[in-house]
C-alpha cells in the first residue's frame, strides 16, 4: 500500500526538480548540489584519483551529463556495479549563433530545433530561456556560467484561424519560418545584439560575477509554466522535460538512499540522447566507460566487473491514449499508475532481453510493485533509448524500463502521480541489491 505523505513528499521534491532544470546544465547543476547535501565527493576528470576509499563520488562532463556512484568495502570484480542510466537532455528550441531578426518593428530570434520536438505546442506559450554562457574575464580567461532569464521573455503567436482555415484540419509548422519568436519591439533602426543582452542580464543576475564579453552561448527556450500534480484526485503530473527528467529525479532519490554501501551502485545521466548521443557527453561517448576503467584499471578484474553488472535503462515508455489506442498494440498498453513498463523489441531498440526482464519482474513482485510491458505495434517503427548504445559497448547485461506517459517530446508532458514513486522503490532496492 503507497505511504501517502511519502508519495506526496516525493513528488513535491520532482515537481521542485523540474523547475529549477530547464536545460542539462541546470538539471546536472541540481543534482550535484543534491549530492554533496547527501555526502557525495566531487571528482574532477583532469585530477588524479588515485585508488578511491570507501565512500560517495560524483563527476561530471561538459556541465550536461553526471556519473555518482557507491564504492563498497567488497572488491568490484566480486560485486559489479549495479547501474541505472537516464538522459538529461529534452527536445526543445535552441537559439543559432546569429540569431537577430527584425521584422515590421519586432525584434525575433533565430532557432533550431533540437530533437524530435512536437512543434505545434510551441505556439501561445509563455517562453523563458536558459543555459550556459562562456566569457571572457577581467583578465582575458575563458569561464563559464549559467543563466536563466527566470521570467517570459518570449513567444510564438499562431496565425489567426481566419487567415487559415484549414489550420484544424492541415497545419504544418516550417521551422525555419514560423518558430522564430517575438521577443519585444524595437524601432526599424535599431540595432540588438544577443551577446550584449545576455551579457547584460548575466552583470544583472550575478553581480559578483568578473565578467568582460559574452563570447559564446547555449541557450534555449523552455516554457515558463510550472510543473504541478493535477486531476480532481490528484492523478498527474504535468509539466515539461518529463522525458527524461522524471528518470534523473528518481535514480538520483534511489542512490541517494541507497547508503549501506555492501553493493556498487551507480547513476549515469547522459545528455544527447534525444539526437542519437553521438558525442562526448553522450551515451555514444566515453564517459561511462573512462569512469569504470579509473574505478577498476587492472583489465582482468574490469572485465569480470563488467560480467558481474548490471545496467537498468530508464527512460519513458508509451501510456495507451484513450483517443488513440489504435496506436498500440492492444496487448502491450501501459496505463498510468500501474507501475514501471518493461520495454522490449525483437529488432534491439531497447536492449531487454529474458534474463534482464525475469530479474526486474522478481524485484517488483519482491517489493510489491506491479510491473507492465511495452511492445511497439508491429506494422510501427520502435525508438530506442541509451540502453542498446551502453550494453553493446560494454558488454554489460542491459534492461529497458520507463514510467508510462502521454505527449511524449511535447513542450508539455503528462505522467501518472504514482508510478515514478513506485519505480524509484524499486531502484533503490536494485541499488541495495536486496
Amino acid at each position: 500500500m503507497t505511504d501517502q505523505t511519502a508519495l506526496t513528499n516525493f513528488n513535491s521534491g520532482l515537481c521542485e526538480f523540474l523547475n529549477v532544470s530547464p536545460t542539462p546544465f541546470h538539471a546536472v547543476s541540481a543534482m550535484a548540489e543534491h549530492l554533496v547535501q547527501h555526502g557525495f565527493i566531487q571528482l574532477h576528470e583532469v585530477d588524479s584519483w588515485g585508488e578511491l576509499s570507501i565512500g560517495r563520488y560524483f563527476v561530471t562532463r561538459n556541465d550536461s551529463s553526471i556519473i555518482a556512484f557507491n564504492l563498497p568495502a567488497s572488491e568490484l570484480a566480486e560485486t559489479g556495479f549495479h547501474m541505472m542510466g537516464a538522459h538529461t537532455d529534452s527536445p526543445c528550441l535552441k537559439v543559432k549563433p546569429q540569431p537577430e531578426k527584425t521584422n515590421n518593428s519586432l525584434w525575433q530570434l533565430g532557432v533550431e530545433v533540437y530533437g524530435g520536438a512536437l512543434l505545434n505546442p510551441w505556439f501561445d506559450r509563455d517562453l523563458s530561456m536558459a543555459g550556459r554562457v562562456s566569457y571572457l574575464d577581467s583578465n582575458k580567461k575563458i569561464k563559464h556560467t549559467l543563466i536563466d532569464f527566470n521570467k517570459a521573455v518570449a513567444s510564438i503567436p499562431s496565425l489567426a484561424i481566419h487567415l487559415d482555415r484549414d489550420a484544424n484540419k492541415n497545419r504544418t509548422v516550417n521551422p525555419q519560418q514560423h518558430l522564430p519568436p517575438i521577443v519585444m519591439q524595437v524601432t526599424d533602426e535599431e540595432q540588438v545584439d544577443f551577446r550584449r543582452l545576455l551579457l547584460d542580464h548575466v552583470i544583472k543576475q550575478q553581480p559578483k560575477l568578473d565578467i568582460d564579453k559574452v563570447l559564446d552561448y547555449e541557450i534555449s527556450l523552455y516554457d515558463t509554466q510550472k510543473a504541478a500534480v493535477i486531476g480532481l484526485n490528484d492523478d498527474f503530473i504535468s509539466s515539461a522535460r518529463l522525458d527524461n527528467l522524471l528518470s534523473c529525479y528518481i535514480g538520483l532519490q534511489a542512490l541517494t538512499n541507497s547508503d549501506d554501501l555492501t553493493q556498487a551502485g551507480l547513476l549515469v545521466c547522459s545528455d544527447h540522447e534525444e539526437v542519437g548521443s553521438v558525442s562526448s557527453s553522450g551515451a555514444s561517448g566515453s564517459f561511462l566507460e573512462s569512469v569504470l576503467l579509473r574505478l577498476c584499471p587492472d583489465i582482468e578484474q574490469q572485465h569480470r566487473m563488467l560480467q558481474r553488472s548490471m545496467m537498468i535503462s530508464a527512460d519513458n515508455a508509451h501510456a495507451i491514449h484513450p483517443n488513440y489506442s489504435d496506436k498500440h498494440d492492444a496487448e502491450h498498453g501501459p496505463k498510468l499508475n500501474h507501475g514501471p513498463v518493461i520495454k522490449t523489441n525483437a529488432n534491439q531498440r531497447y536492449a531487454t532481453n529474458s534474463e534482464t526482464s525475469a530479474y526486474f519482474r522478481h524485484l517488483c513482485e519482491r517489493h510489491d510493485v506491479s510491473v507492465q510491458d511495452f511492445v511497439v505495434r508491429t506494422d510501427m517503427g520502435c525508438g530506442s533509448t541509451i540502453g542498446p548504445i551502453t550494453s553493446s559497448q560494454l558488454g554489460i547485461k542491459t534492461l529497458d524500463i520507463g514510467v508510462p506517459t502521454y505527449a511524449m517530446h511535447s513542450i508539455r508532458e503528462l505522467a501518472g502521480s504514482k508510478d515514478a514513486y513506485m519505480l524509484n522503490q524499486v531502484i533503490t532496492q536494485f541499488f541495495k541489491n536486496s
